[in-house]
């Protein structure tokens, strides 16, 4: 059994028809995912959704490219990481790629977010582009390695990649690992501890190959598998399991097909 990582399934893009996308993942062998929220104003309809669903979960936080609405604070992350459906803080981080200019409030905010997971006790779901050294520095300063996390839809080098790991983080894979030219993330995906690794889709974005450029869903996170396990010289299934775990024991969670 494989698990989405990382979608976001109350987008319109998936929200529309959700039961038939369901029905795909199911097909697919995609067990579970976790939805990941981008902004407060939404969050109601991420948690309804896993309320919704046995098999989904949610994790609560502002996308650090959202200036607009409403802006969190430590109290109001914590009280709502206190649903039993929410698994993590985030995502959450710094975005250097698309926002330019003074950025002190993406820190602020990454610091609000990184404070409200050491006192939920869930951990982080890290978005970092183009900005990875400011990232990891936050993180040491804030002590985050206290309570860890994974650095979603990861796209920056090796060196990134084990320095996250030795804080106690995991590295997770997108569709992108499917990409001709990804050189770097396929070297990623070859040498990260198996331990430490997750896989996702970020749907509905980064489509992998063969869909590339068509709108994602979580059925197509076989394909990420399929490609990192082919990296790896190692059975699909082998790493299908491994990522499984991964994925129950960083965010605490017992899958249903896996109860007694």
């Amino acid at each position: 059994m494989l698990v989405d990582s990382h979608c976001h399934l109350d987008f319109p893009e998936l929200a529309s028809n959700l039961p038939a996308l369901l029905d795909r993942m199911a097909a697919s062998g995609v067990g579970a995912a976790l939805c990941a929220g981008v902004t407060l104003e939404r969050f109601p309809a991420v948690l309804d959704i896993a309320r919704g669903h046995e098999h989904l979960f949610a994790a609560v936080g502002v996308h650090p490219d959202t200036q607009e609405g409403i802006d969190p604070d430590v109290d109001a992350l914590v009280r709502l990481a206190a649903d039993a459906k929410v698994v993590a803080i985030g995502e959450t981080g710094l975005d250097y790629y698309r926002l330019t200019g003074d950025l002190g409030w993406q820190h602020r905010r990454f610091r609000v977010h990184i404070e409200a997971a050491r006192r939920s006790g869930k951990p982080l779901i890290i978005h970092s582009r183009a900005a990875k050294e400011d990232t990891l520095r936050i993180l040491a300063e804030e002590g985050a390695e206290a309570i860890g996390g994974v650095f979603h839809c990861f796209t920056e080098d090796r060196d990134t990649a084990w320095r996250a790991i030795e804080m106690g983080f995991h590295i997770s894979l997108s569709g992108i690992v499917t990409f001709k030219n990804a050189t770097e993330i396929k070297r990623v995906a070859a040498e990260v501890p198996l331990d430490r690794l997750l896989v996702e889709t970020d749907s509905p974005y980064l489509a992998p190959t063969p869909f590339r450029g068509k709108i994602n869903e979580p059925a197509y996170v076989r394909y990420v598998a399929e490609e990192i396990a082919r990296l790896r010289d190692m059975p699909a299934e082998a790493l299908a399991a491994a990522t499984t775990e991964n994925f129950c024991r960083l965010f605490k969670v017992t899958l249903p097909h896996a109860r007694t």
